[in-house]
């Protein structure tokens, strides 16, 4: 099955005040898909999103939204996605119920379709003993949950996640990860920006990983973590001095290494065996683990994800 893309962004830039933000870059999004932006703080992806959604005017090249033209169709294209924010910017006058029915009349909704559809979206995010509580008494996730309901109200085509679960603690993030997979398998195409590794492995079908403006790879996490890293890494702590000895004694046993900071990665054809000959040759703290995205964000550029 062919999929078409909802999402086509070509050669695109965003400066402010001469300072470049993103620099030229292209990527695509398949209609049903989960597809994430990688990257840490600064490295461009919440200026890529908001291009997208129209609310930060493209500096050049081109970006295509269900095949319209963000420079000559802006409204249009709005009314078919769904946006959630970084920031939980709820009413918090209103109730939950309330802010969900005052959203959906800037989609100029009927209040008796707008209640219903809100009541169904309190019920999807497991809202509903809520539903006039004002925001103030509701949990930090509970209010991202409320937040993405919003996001839902015009039954989008496309929702747009900034950074969706920056500020959960871990079971909060998990509930909202079940609930946008849930999204997905009713054939909402996501498109979420974010600096959690785990996230975006867990999510995303397919992702770019940004670096100061720029994509440097494309693809799957799985096939990424293949392709760059393989299945372990074993992590020397304070190895760096000694880095040069251990990869030439034992580079039968690697198929390649990284020395950041004080740290060296090796990255073992077998872990097992290659922790034994690092016993052998007395090096001390030392962690066999499987490989992440992380360790392929810093292969590619030398840093960790939440490194400023």
């Amino acid at each position: 099955m062919i999929m078409d893309n909802v999402i086509e962004v070509r050669d695109l830039i965003k400066k402010y005040n001469g300072f470049t933000a993103v620099a030229g870059i292209n990527f695509q999004v398949r209609r049903g898909e989960c597809f994430g932006i990688l990257g840490p703080n600064g490295a461009g992806k919440s200026s890529t999103v908001k291009m997208i959604y129209c609310f930060s005017p493209v500096t050049a090249g081109e970006i295509s939204v269900l095949g319209m033209d963000v420079l000559s169709r802006p409204r249009e294209i709005k009314a078919r996605l769904g946006v959630v924010a970084q920031e939980n910017n709820l009413d918090p006058d209103l109730t939950a119920l309330q802010n969900l029915v005052s959203y959906a009349g800037f989609y100029r909704i009927p209040s008796a379709e707008a209640r219903e559809r809100a009541m169904e979206l309190l019920g999807f995010f497991d809202l509903e003993k809520w539903a006039n509580h004002k925001v103030d008494d509701l949990s930090g996730g509970m209010k991202r949950k409320l937040t993405i309901a919003r996001g839902l109200i015009n039954r989008p085509e496309v929702l747009i996640l900034d950074e969706p679960t920056t500020g959960l603690d871990p079971q909060a993030r998990h509930v909202v990860w079940q609930q946008m997979n849930s999204l997905r398998e009713r054939g909402v195409t996501l498109l979420l920006t974010t600096h959690y590794l785990d996230e975006a492995q867990h999510l995303c079908d397919r992702l770019i990983i940004m670096h100061r403006g720029a994509i440097v790879e494309e693809g799957s996490p799985g096939d990424l973590v293949a392709q760059h890293i393989g299945d372990e890494v074993v992590e020397v702590v304070k190895g760096a001095g000694a880095a040069a000895e251990i990869v030439s004694r034992l580079k039968d046993l690697i198929k390649g290494h990284l020395v950041v900071g004080d740290n060296l990665y090796l990255y073992p054809l077998d872990g097992r065996e290659l922790v034994n000959e690092l016993g052998q040759l007395g090096v001390g703290r030392l962690y066999l683990r499987p490989a992440t995205l992380e360790d392929v964000f810093l292969k590619l550029t030398g840093r960790g994800l939440t490194e400023e």
